[in-house]
């Protein structure tokens, strides 16, 4: 979700709303399809409506008319060691290069969130997230200060089980708990032009690690993270994105 565009849309030019799943008309759906498939090869047509169906919400990013980013969303209640905690789960990611300049997807997301954990405020939150790209891995720590699996620090074992325990309900036997991947049965893999790692990208400590820990992205591997959502938990950049938000 970060890059640098030459020619676009300024910050000021977009907009972003979020809408629930079901209210969507048919043209809506398709203009999310044509959109993920612009920006990935192995979309179909039924796997992206079995996805979509499966979601609870859409954030939508337009510059004027245009669509130029979305995301699906679930949040939902597992049971781990005796206790209930509440998921949010991230589907069917993009943005246009064109927006790449533009926090207005990662703002929306946040504020979104933030709205769905009023309803249960003194629960535990988690972000589970699948990502087959290095841009939606560096979203992690731009935004909060612990996350795993990262560079920097080994995964404290209650975490790995947390993660281990939802990546097996979700995902069954296509979550590979050893290399802490996700291997779907259709993979939507990046076009070049968004799986490409502009040069001195992969010298980052973030994005060298993602490699490292995911070398089958190309193909459509998904790295397994998992990140508390907290206020406490957030970087300088994302507390920037709540400002100013009801408590």
């Amino acid at each position: 979700m970060s890059g640098v565009a030459a020619r676009g849309p300024g910050p000021s030019d977009l907009t972003a709303s979020a809408t629930r799943r079901a209210a969507l008309t048919q043209k809506e759906r398709r203009e999310l399809l044509d959109l993920l498939q612009l920006h990935f090869s192995g979309v179909t047509e039924e796997q992206f409506a079995a996805d979509l169906e499966d979601k609870d919400w859409v954030l939508r990013v337009r510059a004027g008319a245009r669509l130029v980013g979305f995301s699906t969303l679930k949040a939902y209640a597992s049971e781990f060691e005796g206790r209930r905690v509440n998921v949010i789960f991230s589907g069917d990611t993009i943005i246009d290069p064109v927006a790449w300049r533009s926090p207005i997807l990662s703002r929306e997301w946040i504020h979104l969130v933030k709205r769905l954990q009023r309803e249960r405020p003194d629960e535990e939150w988690y972000w589970l997230l699948i990502s087959s790209g290095w841009r939606t891995y560096r979203f992690l720590p731009v935004f909060w200060s612990e996350f795993f699996p990262r560079y920097d620090a080994e995964t404290p074992p209650e975490v790995r089980r947390l993660l281990q325990h939802l990546a097996a309900e979700r995902f069954r036997d296509r979550f590979l708990p050893d290399e802490g991947i996700v291997r779907l049965e259709r993979p939507q893999a990046l076009r070049n032009h968004l799986a490409e790692v502009p040069d001195g990208r992969a010298a980052g400590p973030h994005v060298a690690f993602f490699l490292e820990r995911n070398p089958g992205h190309g193909r459509g591997d998904e790295l397994v993270c998992l990140t508390e959502l907290t206020d406490d938990n957030l970087t300088r950049a994302g507390r920037r994105m709540i400002r100013g938000l009801p408590t």
